[in-house]
C-alpha cells in the first residue's frame, strides 16, 4: 500500500491529494495532532492509501552534507565529524562518524558548507533535542538571527 506524507497547516488541516487520480482534499486533522499520524484513506476513485501526517513546524529538507561539530556546553567534551541528514529554519538532524557523548540539552557549535551554488558557509549554536544511536536531532539556538541564505537553500 503507497503511503503519502503531508504536511498539516497551523490551523490543523492538511490537504491530502491521491496518487492515483490526484484528486486533493482539505481536511481537519486537530483529532489526530497527539496521537496517530498515519491514516489509511480511500479516495473517491476506490484507491486506498496511507497518509502519513508531518505535524512540524517547519518543512524538513532532506540533505547529505558533512560538517563537523564543537561542544560548547558542557566544556570538554569534543567534537567530531558528522553527516547533516535534514535541516529545516528550526534545526536540523545529523549522524555522528566513530564515539562521541552527545546528550540531550547539549550545546554543540556545527559548522557545514550548503550544497547550493555559492557552496554557503555556516556556523550554528545548536541545542540536542533527541539522541537516538548515532542519529543526534537538534533545534536552532533561540539567540540566532534567522539567516537568509539558509531560507534561500530551503525553498530550492
Amino acid at each position: 500500500m503507497e503511503t503519502v506524507k503531508t504536511f498539516v497547516r497551523e490551523d490543523d488541516t492538511a490537504t491530502i491529494v491521491c496518487p492515483a487520480c490526484k484528486m486533493p482534499k482539505t481536511i481537519s486533522v486537530a483529532s489526530f495532532k497527539n496521537k496517530t499520524h498515519y491514516l489509511k484513506v480511500r479516495c473517491q476513485c476506490n484507491t486506498v492509501f496511507r497518509v502519513h501526517l508531518d505535524f512540524r513546524r517547519f518543512y524538513r529538507k532532506t540533505t547529505d552534507i558533512p560538517g563537523t561539530y564543537k561542544t560548547l556546553k558542557p566544556a570538554g567534551h569534543g567534537g567530531g565529524i558528522i553527516h547533516i541528514k535534514d535541516i529545516s529554519h528550526g534545526g536540523l538532524g545529523f549522524t555522528v562518524s566513530g564515539m562521541n557523548t552527545i546528550e540531550k540539552g547539549h550545546r554543540l557549535l556545527v559548522s557545514f558548507q550548503l550544497d547550493d551554488k555559492r557552496k554557503t558557509a555556516l556556523k550554528k549554536e545548536v541545542v540536542v533535542q533527541s539522541v537516538n544511536d548515532n542519529f543526534v536531532g537538534c533545534r536552532f539556538s533561540s539567540t540566532q538571527a534567522y539567516e537568509k541564505e539558509l531560507g534561500f537553500y530551503l525553498k530550492g
